[in-house]
């Protein structure tokens, strides 16, 4: 069925862009990324969510987009393109008035112009600025039309309820997959059916672990960003493979890959009555993995029990993100 975003249709799977431009183990190269672009394209997977951040200033989701363009320029009118900002050195949140002009106006212009960007959302909630200022501030932008609309990322149902009341916020990111729930349990998912606004669900397939590609944490690449999650430590490594191991026992019974499995989770959850839209946005670096992620799977009421049983008979240890990274989430409750 798909969704429709700034009059676009889209698939009921978007694609993530941050993996081609940041954290790779090898770095890739222009036509290999514009392969996995045009495959999601390809696949109706043509919702993408990149970062300003993601990447140096001469290689990110803004620009390769810019890049892929050039190409194939009949994609353009094809993609909604979501991006966050306001994040600056060292990942420094800004969202006030002026840090939004700069984040806004550096995005434009790395992806080549007004109309490129259909979503725009700070990649965090910053604790010293009124979520009002930060709206008010891109909501000039809208009305200038360098961007079509206002998401948000990580933010308290409380703040997506405040936010609601000033400005039409068009998507909310978060974190979603069987190996992080917190969405279904801190307000958020309800606040969003309330306000039907959707889920960006990132990292739908446990920032890779729910693929069952890691079976230590020695198969991390080296310098990867993972490697510092508390849910990859070696000492809770081996505990948290317990839920993998139980999907893909689920998964080889359905004859589908475990990562359709979670994607399909998401997907069916969001049919339930009281569930907002749910978006999941995977990455990967490879055409063929972007084709097997847009396969929707569809999982009967028992298979969804099994894996409610596998979540709370096996849910993960250790927080999402490292600690200095915990304390930038937006805990707001009023």
């Amino acid at each position: 069925m798909g969704h429709t975003i700034q009059g676009k249709q889209v698939g009921n799977i978007g694609f993530g862009m941050m993996s081609l431009t940041f954290s790779t183990a090898k770095p890739l190269d222009d036509e290999e990324t514009f392969a996995v672009i045009k495959a999601a394209v390809e696949s109706g997977c043509n919702y993408l969510n990149g970062g300003e951040f993601y990447g140096t200033p001469d290689n990110n989701s803004l620009t390769l987009l810019n890049k892929y363009y050039k190409k194939y320029p009949e994609d353009k009118d094809k993609i909604v393109f979501n991006t966050k900002g306001c994040a600056f050195e060292k990942l420094r949140i800004d969202g006030s008035a002026s840090g939004v002009k700069i984040s806004v106006e550096n995005s434009v212009r790395l992806v080549g112009g007004k109309g490129r960007i259909d979503q725009f959302e700070p990649a965090r909630k910053d604790a010293n600025v009124d979520i009002k200022t930060t709206l008010a501030a891109l909501q000039e932008h809208v009305e200038a039309g360098n961007i079509g609309g206002i998401a948000l990322s990580e933010v308290s149902a409380a703040t997506i309820r405040r936010a609601a009341k000033v400005a039409k916020i068009e998507a909310v990111e978060w974190e979603l997959s069987l190996w992080c729930t917190d969405t279904l349990e801190n307000g958020v998912a309800e606040a969003c059916a309330e306000l039907d606004i959707p889920i960006l669900a990132y990292s739908p397939l446990g920032k890779g672990m729910l693929t069952g590609q890691f079976q230590s944490p020695a198969d991390l690449p080296e310098g990867d960003y993972r490697r510092t999650f508390p849910r990859f430590q070696p000492d809770v490594f081996e505990g948290n493979l317990r839920l993998v191991r139980e999907v893909e026992k689920l998964a080889a019974k359905k004859g589908c890959t475990p990562g359709q499995v979670a994607i399909g989770w998401l997907l069916t959850l969001a049919k339930r009555p009281g569930m907002p839209r749910i978006i999941p946005i995977p990455g990967t670096t490879r055409p063929e993995r972007v084709r097997e992620n847009a396969v929707e799977v569809e999982l009967s009421d028992e298979e969804m029990a099994a894996l409610e049983r596998i979540i709370r008979e096996f849910a993960p240890a250790g927080t999402r993100y490292p600690a200095h990274q915990m304390e930038k989430l937006d805990t707001s409750t009023e």
